[in-house]
């Protein structure tokens, strides 16, 4: 698939590391380069939010997931796979991820927690109240 947005050049340091994280330099990441600041900016905030450890990283990694499918990013549920075979997530628990609802491998909390990511993802947000307090309990 080619993107609508042309890739910009990326600068070679970031270019190398993001082949050796990633086998190769992400298409997002080279669109999105088509204004270095916002791309820089962006990559520096994402690295900054990956370090918060409020949460579980597995639950973090089901929501980005179950957006991901929501939204139809493969590129999304690609990394995010990658990322749950890093934190030793079960392989074939995250294959199920697209299809949440109707499979019956997750915990009761791992729904909550993709049901409000997908709630907050929806334009606009269909977050109630109670699934926030369901969380927060």
């Amino acid at each position: 698939m080619t993107p609508r947005i042309p890739k910009a050049e990326i600068p070679a340091e970031l270019k190398e590391n993001l082949i050796e994280q990633f086998g190769s330099a992400p298409e997002p990441v080279e669109v999105a380069f088509n204004h270095p600041g916002a791309a820089a900016a962006s990559l520096d905030f994402a690295g900054r939010m990956s370090t918060w450890d409020t949460v579980d990283a597995g639950l973090k990694t089901y929501a980005h997931m179950a957006v991901a499918a929501q939204v139809g990013c493969s590129w999304c549920l690609d990394v995010n796979y990658f990322a749950a075979l890093n934190q030793n997530l079960d392989p074939a628990k995250a294959s199920q991820v697209p299809r949440w609802r109707e499979s019956g491998v997750f915990t009761p909390l791992e729904r909550e927690v993709m049901k409000y990511a997908e709630a907050m993802t929806t334009t606009p947000t269909t977050v109630t109240d109670e699934l926030s307090a369901s969380l927060l309990d």
